[in-house]
């Protein structure tokens, strides 16, 4: 795809060059259509150390490479075209970059002889700017999913994103008030892991412009509010091969194959360490080991187990052919997210790992009876010293990113432990 034409045809004036960084920062520079085949030939130019890559300030430039097909023209203003970028350095591909170590997975599924599609549902949050609370002050209710009041009340909003992805083809089909006061979804088409994760960072990106528009501020931040329930971003996950789903087996337990059965054996066994990635902020872990909320619920695992058509465990099962990933939260880097599952995943499936016995019990009220089941990790220090400790992620993943990635995520960590808070003062200054 030439992208001068391109520019040309559609009257696009400006791109976008863009890439998502080792913590989830989006990246970009704007340039003019006219510069753009240089561009598209040798990538524009970045300083990786002023972004969370691990790189120092001596090292060459970086080079963003657009994706010709990644290309989507925004549909709030679309005299800018968007571009999901790879990045280079010295001519050579950064191993650490999240798209790269994405596309490194789906090559190895594809090496195997399948395809990995994804869906995902990313919860977010309206709120005031200055991020105190929610927008809408009489969004008050004790259970107020799925409300049509607080939904319409947030028409003009929801409308516009939801205009946005038809208009792109994306196969938007529902938009609702999600469990928690402020808080929503919408749902689009599932389709090949890396043009979800390429979609899902642009997703985050237009919810929060066009929130920007009506004078609101989105965000996806893990649990942005301590009584309320936290935003998840569920991944809906099944290997196609040859144009048919590998994971439906109409002769299997609840319609999944084996080699279904194998791949969520590899989530199971590696969901500790997976964790780092799903679940990578601090925040990640008064989600995934909240109390109850005051809708009643978490709607969040806390365990490693898998079940059927049961909202209560990490994975489950809804339908035939297909599995529900429930770990995950609001700030999962989109590629790193389908990466962890695609590594672990295809652990599962050549080591033929057996998930165990599915769990039919709510977790909630009786998986303090379950005995031998593993618990998540406690806080956001357990999870990178389990990815640490992970030969199969670290081997899967790739030693530049990992080791990157735990150094600044350490780092992070660090910072988060020097700050002082008030709950330690008032707990501890008369002992």
């Amino acid at each position: 795809m030439d992208l001068a034409k391109v520019a040309k045809d559609r009257g696009i004036k400006y791109f976008l060059i863009s890439y998502v960084d080792l913590f989830g920062g989006l990246r970009a520079k704007l340039v003019p259509a006219s510069a753009i085949s240089a561009m598209q030939k040798e990538g524009a130019g970045f300083a990786g150390f002023a972004t969370w890559l691990d790189m120092s300030p001596a090292d060459p430039d970086l080079f963003a490479v657009p994706d010709p097909s990644s290309l989507i023209q925004l549909p709030w203003k679309e005299e800018i075209g968007w571009l999901a970028a790879d990045l280079y350095m010295d001519g050579k591909e950064v191993e650490q970059a999240p798209r790269t170590v994405l596309k490194k997975q789906l090559a190895a599924a594809a090496a195997l002889g399948y395809e990995m599609k994804t869906g995902v549902e990313c919860e977010y949050f309206l709120i005031t700017p200055d991020g105190k609370g929610i927008s809408d002050t009489s969004d008050t209710a004790e259970k107020p999913c799925y409300d049509q009041s607080a939904l319409m009340r947030r028409y003009e909003v929801i409308k516009d994103i939801c205009d946005a992805m038809l208009k792109l083809g994306w196969g938007a089909y529902q938009n609702d008030h999600e469990d928690a006061n402020g808080q929503f979804e919408m749902n689009w088409n599932y389709d090949n892991a890396l043009l979800t994760a390429d979609r899902h960072v642009f997703f985050k990106y237009m919810v929060k412009s066009i929130a920007e528009q009506h004078g609101l501020r989105a965000t996806f931040m893990p649990k942005p509010f301590i009584n309320l329930t936290g935003s998840g971003c569920h991944a809906h996950v099944s290997l196609w091969a040859k144009g048919k789903n590998a994971f439906s087996d109409p002769r299997g337990e609840l319609g999944v194959s084996k080699l279904g059965y194998n791949f969520i054996g590899g989530l199971i066994h590696n969901a500790d360490a997976l964790c780092a990635l799903t679940n990578p902020t601090v925040n990640s872990y008064k989600r995934i080991n909240a109390p109850r909320t005051l809708s009643g619920a978490t709607w969040a695992p806390n365990t490693v187990t898998y079940t059927g058509n049961n909202r209560t465990h990490m994975i489950r099962i809804p339908d035939a052919g297909r599995f529900e990933f429930r770990l995950a939260d609001g700030a999962a880097n989109p590629y790193l997210l389908q990466a962890g599952v695609a590594a672990a995943g295809l652990d599962g499936i050549e080591n033929a790992r057996d998930p165990g016995k599915r769990l039919d019990i709510n977790m909630y009220t009786d998986g303090h009876k379950v005995k031998g089941a593993k618990r998540l990790p406690l806080n956001m220090l357990d999870a990178l010293r389990a990815l640490e400790k992970s030969r199969v992620l670290g081997e899967r993943l790739g030693k530049p990113f990992v080791d990157g990635y735990l150094k600044l995520k350490t780092e992070e960590w660090n910072a988060y432990s020097r700050h002082l808070t008030q709950w330690e003062r008032d707990n501890t200054l008369d002992i």
